[in-house]
């Protein structure tokens, strides 16, 4: 039987990126040749070090392993359970056949993207044929840990669950859901737990996300079908089943009724009278998921505790953790400098959340009183953060306050496109991108001057022009119809608008993993949003004064920037999205005074803010497109509104991309090989569209001949009248040559479907 002495103090998982983004350029150089495979694996073993020292120094008496990725954990377990599609077989070298069911290569296509529940994460969405069969490969897990064992650290490794790892996967090749093969994947994880026993893990956490979703039918009776069985495993560790973003609901009471040891509750989400009315938890540890581990504000430690106490004789033992996994979060405050005294006092990075969990572990111990100075502090910091003037602006409130049904609403859609049509006078099968184009290294050695002084701004904009010149001659001599003026400007594309807007403030180091090396700087947006001066139109004019061909103006949409920035706990997500929006709405309403014809307002994470029970979606896509809406209906019906979309699973909110009335609609298709427009056109989607004809995630350059295929493939679903021809994404993280080389088989493959309709 396991050794099941409970803990008391832990998190869930942490970041893996390393402090200053260390793991990132050591596997980008690993990538272009500079950097060996064994110089990369000694850089992951110290950031695998550095972070669970600290987790030690914190007095965490249970610390979780095999949380660290080159790129994706649910790819990681694909590989745990020997399941990568055939594709990659044939790549003799582990570690390259990672990298390429990750990202691809010139040969093979990569796994899909899609959003890790409702965060910013990307995990790779396992393929489930009719030939996939399960085996188990534990070396990484076994791997690390060994190194924390080495080191003395009380490792407790962490797996995605089975019932996770399969609602996640993708069926193909005609396969049933993935689901159905829950009883073929079980085998392995009876092996892994009696690996691990050898190994000499106590402990073992299965992450189970899933379960506080409506994923599919019948899920606390299978969590309690499954787990049973696991439970029922003679030599095993014990067993820690998490579940976190949101409240577990029925499931928690059927996991209660299995023999699992413990289980983890985000109680950030979650209901805490709900989860001390279950009385089969009366006999385990509930690691009460206290601090928030996705958001970064600092933790109320008076109410966490009376949450604590009133768990207190409801459970076996208690532990106290994050909710979920801090790779959420930066890893400290400390290089943030430039906060006032105020902003810095409500906040919580990696670092600061874990001082908050040892703090209560402690109270929870010895009383209130053995840690005076971190309630204290708790305290003055929600005092400061209550009579902020920041956190409340009259005008804007009041112009909120006045908005009605018209000012969310344009014209009929084909009268508009009639309009637009006369106005700019495009061929069928319009070319253009998505937005950004390659971040030269020229760009970044002008940003980082700028930073340290070493030019002025006026130095700065001469560069960005030139940069912006070369971008529309570019595009102008491979052939593309709508151009863009590339964004050379902007670090990010949400961050670039939140350091112009009142309400918002933006690190310097507040780096987290978006997927595999891609990191960003979610800014914080802690106020009340006012736009005091136009964000893009000097850059755009001067674009569109060097072409007479359209240039786009680029603008996030306020959905998206609500969900890639750490937003306000203290009001509605629907009124800060609206604050966004009228800012947003001002910027456009200022390009088309300029001239802009067409307007491109970018939502990618419209799936992204989706709550996960059915029944909280329908407010929310309701809030969501009225926002949109707000930001875009501001303008004359002859001013095309785009739209793009990209990397979410769509169809829970195919009818909201429908109702959120862009004039043209581009959208992420390549990787699922267009299967978005059959559900386009299953809810009456009438607008134009511009699926993504080749994917900008992959190193890969399609051929002409591919992606004058993908486009047939979506003249079978779309008239050509409504189509647009463009890649998934922008191209910020793509290298200038494969760019050209890409949009000229795009150019070439077009031109041969127009010259065949």
């Amino acid at each position: 039987m396991p050794n099941n002495r409970p803990f008391t103090t832990t998190v869930l998982g942490t970041p893996r990126i390393g402090p200053n983004r260390e793991l990132k350029r050591a596997i980008e150089g690993y990538w272009a040749g500079r950097v060996s495979a064994a110089d990369l694996a000694e850089t992951a073993a110290g950031l695998r070090r550095d972070t669970w020292t600290r987790l030690a120094d914190a007095g965490f008496d249970s610390i979780p392993v095999n949380t660290f990725s080159y790129y994706d954990q649910v790819l990681d377990t694909a590989v745990m359970l020997d399941a990568l599609p055939a594709r990659v077989a044939g790549i003799a070298d582990p570690l390259d056949r990672y990298f390429a069911a990750a990202r691809g290569n010139a040969d093979v296509t990569p796994l899909e993207m899609t959003k890790w529940f409702d965060t910013n994460y990307h995990y790779l969405v396992p393929e489930i044929g009719p030939d996939t069969t399960f085996a188990l490969k534990p070396e990484k897990v076994l791997a690390e840990v060994a190194q924390a064992h080495g080191l003395g650290i009380p490792a407790r490794p962490v797996i995605v669950g089975p019932i996770t790892f399969l609602t996640l996967a993708k069926a193909v090749d005609g396969a049933p859901a993935p689901i159905t093969r829950i009883d073929d994947i079980l085998p392995a994880y009876f092996e892994l737990l009696d690996r691990l026993v050898d190994a000499g893990v106590d402990w073992v956490q299965f992450d189970e996300p899933s379960l506080v979703t409506d994923a599919i039918n019948g899920l606390p009776e299978l969590a309690e079908a499954v787990y049973g069985r696991l439970s029922a495993v003679t030599r095993r560790p014990a067993l820690l089943v998490a579940t976190y973003f949101g409240d577990p609901g029925a499931a928690l009471g059927a996991l209660a009724r299995t023999d699992v040891e413990g289980i983890a509750i985000d109680l950030v989400e979650g209901d805490v009278a709900a989860v001390a009315a279950v009385p089969e938890l009366a006999n385990k540890l509930v690691v009460a998921g206290l601090v928030d581990g996705r958001n970064i504000w600092r933790t109320d430690l008076d109410h966490a505790l009376g949450a604590l106490g009133t768990l207190l004789g409801s459970t076996g033992s208690l532990a106290v953790s994050t909710s979920c996994s801090t790779l959420h979060v930066p890893y400290s405050l400390e290089p943030e400098t430039a906060l006032d005294d105020n902003l810095r006092g409500w906040l919580a990075f990696a670092d600061e959340k874990y001082t908050e969990v040892s703090a209560l572990a402690h109270a929870l111990r010895d009383g209130r009183e053995s840690q005076a100075a971190a309630f204290d502090a708790s305290r003055a910091a929600l005092a400061t953060r209550a009579t902020d003037p920041r956190l409340h602006n009259d005008e804007v409130r009041a112009r909120l306050a006045a908005v009605t049904d018209a000012d969310v609403t344009r014209g009929e859609a084909s009268a508009r496109l009639d309009s637009q049509q006369e106005k700019l006078g495009l061929p069928t099968l319009p070319t253009t991108t998505i937005g950004s184009y390659p971040q030269t290294s020229a760009i970044r050695v002008a940003r980082a001057a700028l930073r340290k002084g070493d030019i002025d701004e006026t130095g700065y904009v001469e560069k960005m022009r030139a940069e912006i010149a070369d971008v529309i001659a570019l595009q102008e001599k491979i052939g593309l119809d709508v151009l863009v003026h590339g964004e050379p400007e902007r670090n990010d594309m949400v961050q670039y608008f939140a350091e112009q807007l009142d309400g918002f403030f933006a690190t310097v180091n507040g780096w987290v993993q978006s997927y595999g090396t891609r990191c960003v700087r979610p800014p914080i947006l802690f106020g009340d949003v006012v736009r005091p001066q136009p964000m893009t139109v000097d850059w755009i004019t001067y674009a569109q004064s060097l072409t007479g061909k359209p240039v786009k103006g680029m603008l996030t949409g306020p959905v998206t920037i609500l969900a890639w920035s750490f937003v306000r706990n203290d009001q509605p997500l629907a009124d800060s999205s609206d604050q966004i929006a009228l800012a947003i709405r001002d910027e456009t309403v200022d390009l088309e005074a300029a001239g802009v014809g067409i307007i491109q307002v970018d939502e990618p994470a419209l799936r992204e803010l989706l709550p996960l029970r059915d029944a909280d979606k329908p407010a929310y896509l309701n809030w969501a497109v009225r926002s949109f809406r707000l930001s875009t209906s501001g303008v004359a019906d002859d001013t095309q509104i785009h739209t793009h979309l990209c990397y979410s699973e769509f169809g829970e909110v195919i009818g909201a991309i429908a109702e959120l009335d862009a004039d043209v609609t581009s959208i992420e298709a390549a990787r699922s090989k267009m299967e978005v427009l059959d559900d386009l056109n299953a809810v009456g989607f009438a607008n134009g569209v511009g699926p993504g004809v080749y994917d900008i995630h992959s190193p890969r350059v399609p051929g002409t001949a591919e992606i004058a295929e993908s486009l047939s493939a979506a003249l079978k679903a779309v008239d050509p009248r409504r189509l647009w021809v463009n890649p998934d994404c922008g191209l910020k993280t793509r290298g200038t040559e494969e760019v050209v080389a890409s949009l000229t088989n795009l150019v070439e493959a077009t031109e041969q479907v127009r010259a065949g309709l």
